[in-house]
């Protein structure tokens, strides 16, 4: 086999913060493939065909990167952030183990800035000290076991990261997280709502759990809900690394 697949992330979104080393994968592929809007990141140029496709077509699109590779094409897989938080790396294993040979395949992930550490780093270090991701999407697991680690998380203290928090097609759940936040966190806890990192249409908001609203959050947001220590200095949040 003379091709290669690598995983990207394409970070948060400004393209300054692109990797070098994502940008030479896409430099030197045959073939990009990816998610809609991912995809539509990619400068087309000569001898390069970009695959774009659905949202909910994960497996199938983590085949065909797979197929291309086999057959000798130098493929990127693309995806928003960092490729193995909620993305497509994990995709592209699930469907490495239906492979005869999955050692034959020559794999790189090259990773991205997460839109979670973007988001931090624009609002100060809220998870400057033990802190969680989850994804509020319901698509791939029960709603019941969301509830359950988000009620664990609260118990033990831990700063969270949320991502896909309110969708058009699920827009009553995250007001039941909000529930469940403030029954564990209590209602003077902060969260901040970062919408659209790093892009010309960024808006950052902080407020307590008391006063959010799950209009505050949509599928362009991460929302980040600090610990008890998790405090202000001026117009910044952090979370002590010091505890006790």
């Amino acid at each position: 086999m003379t091709g290669w697949l690598a995983i990207a992330g394409l970070g948060p979104g400004d393209e300054a913060l692109v990797t070098e080393e994502v940008r030479a994968a896409l430099a030197g592929a045959t073939d990009v493939v990816g998610y809609i809007p991912y995809v539509a990141r990619v400068v087309p140029r000569e001898g390069l065909t970009l695959h774009a496709s659905d949202n909910r077509v994960e497996l199938d699109r983590a085949a065909h990167a797979l197929d291309m590779a086999a057959a000798g094409k130098r493929v990127v897989v693309v995806s928003s952030g960092d490729p193995g938080v909620f993305a497509m790396a994990a995709a592209v294993f699930e469907a490495l183990e239906t492979r005869p040979d999955p050692d034959g395949f020559d794999i790189r992930i090259l990773p991205g800035i997460t839109a979670m550490l973007a988001a931090a780093a624009r609002l100060g270090a809220p998870l400057g000290h033990d802190f969680c991701a989850i994804n509020l999407s319901d698509n791939l697991k029960p709603w019941d076991l969301i509830e359950k680690r988000l009620r664990l998380a609260a118990e033990a203290g831990f700063a969270m990261a949320f991502y896909n928090p309110r969708s058009k097609s699920r827009p009553h759940g995250f007001a039941r997280v909000l529930e469940i936040l403030r029954e564990g966190c209590g209602p003077k806890t902060l969260i901040s709502f970062a919408r659209a990192v790093t892009t010309p249409e960024e808006r950052l908001t902080t407020v307590t759990l008391a006063e959010a609203t799950p209009e505050m959050a949509d599928m362009r947001t991460m929302v980040i809900v600090g610990n008890s220590d998790t405090r202000r200095v001026g117009r910044w949040l952090y979370t002590p690394r010091r505890v006790g």
